[in-house]
């Protein structure tokens, strides 16, 4: 049975509640993309009256968690993983509802099919891009034109990592 974007935020409010109290939520998950959303509220604010950074990580890293999981699941084996590295920047204000996309699916189905046929631990880096939904965008302001890097004060913003799968123990 697949994964639905319930089954993952049940699992955030008994196992990470902590991102749940902070309204981290998983919208959207398909074999190749996940998307995830956070609204500023007073609980996860930071003192300059925007998202605190950490929140914003957890609803990024939470998307390419919930892909990773997802196609673990699929691929029916028992494989664990492990976000070895972490890689973010900030661009502007986070003060709407920040919706934090990852299209790795892919990636991660190769990273698992080597992992499997070779029974050594793989790397793979995936991105997690947030766009702040709720700010208004006209035409030509160049805010949109190119992706920034994970933001705890940002329009847009985007996470990178590395999750790894270390090799079973035999």
């Amino acid at each position: 049975m697949p994964l639905s974007p319930s089954k993952i935020n049940t699992f955030t409010m008994f196992k990470l509640p902590s991102a749940y109290f902070c309204g981290v939520r998983v919208r959207t998950l398909t074999d190749q993309q996940c998307v995830t959303s956070v609204r500023h509220r007073w609980i996860n604010q930071n003192p300059f009256r925007s998202m605190f950074w950490a929140v914003q990580g957890m609803a990024a890293e939470l998307s390419t968690g919930a892909l990773v999981i997802s196609c673990i699941k699929d691929s029916g084996k028992n494989i664990s993983m492990l976000v070895a590295n972490n890689r973010a920047t900030f661009s502007k204000k986070a003060t709407g509802r920040i919706r934090f996309t990852c299209n790795d699916g892919l990636a991660i189905r190769e990273a698992i099919a080597r992992a499997v046929a070779t029974g050594e631990g793989q790397t793979c880096w995936m991105s997690s891009v947030g766009i702040n939904k709720d700010v208004n965008h006209t035409e030509g302001d160049g805010s949109e034109s190119t992706p920034q890097k994970h933001s705890g004060t940002g329009r847009r913003s985007s996470l990178d990592h590395a999750v790894r799968s270390p090799p079973k123990p035999k």
